[in-house]
């Protein structure tokens, strides 16, 4: 009998043994879990604090284009392609030094925001995806509060659009002023209208 509870014991340490090991091999496959999650919500922070910057560079590009317009000449950007060189001048004018992907989808599309008379206003993500940064935004980017969607941030250059008076010696090709570049427009439905 001594032979036959020495195997008891042995199968029951390997029975603890086996437990201990799959208790274990659970907790690695959990930490494992969390740290790759965590790694990817850094990586979606880092890539929504990018988006923010590049936003931010064509908004103050398409602002240079339109405030450098020749005389009786004002107006957006026909193409992003117009950010690189500047057609309405012989030389080379640049308002970008090259086109930025959009840090979000990883491609070279973006939405284009129309503008009032023809050109591009603005530009926003072409991503359905929920940002994670819902508020605390800088004043350039107060409308981006709340918005469940990327592609509900605009980054666009607004025109004075109403109450324009043209002074002695301006006619209708007088250049338009520019009210706070950085506030977005009511497009669509997706922006509340400023003046309730």
């Amino acid at each position: 009998m001594p032979p036959a509870h020495g195997f008891c014991e042995h199968r029951l340490q390997t029975g603890f043994t086996y437990l201990g090991l799959m208790i274990l091999v659970a907790v690695l496959a959990l930490a494992t879990s969390a740290t790759l999650t965590l790694g990817s919500l850094v990586q979606r922070r880092e890539a929504e604090q990018r988006l923010l910057e590049v936003g931010d560079t064509y908004r103050r590009a398409i602002s240079s284009y339109l405030n450098s317009s020749p005389t009786g000449d004002r107006r957006y950007p026909g193409s992003l392609a117009d950010l690189l060189k500047d057609p309405r001048y012989p030389g080379i004018r640049r308002h970008l030094r090259q086109l930025y992907p959009d840090p979000i989808t990883g491609g070279n599309d973006w939405g284009l925001v129309p503008a009032p008379g023809g050109g591009i206003m603005g530009i926003h993500s072409l991503s359905d995806a929920r940002p994670i940064k819902i508020a605390g935004f800088e004043a350039a980017n107060q409308a981006f509060e709340k918005k469940s969607r990327y592609s509900q941030w605009l980054f666009v250059v607004m025109p004075i659009a109403t109450g324009v008076r043209t002074g002695p010696g301006q006619g209708a090709n007088a250049p338009l002023p520019i009210a706070n570049p950085f506030v977005p427009p009511p497009i669509s439905g997706l922006l509340p209208s400023p003046n309730p």
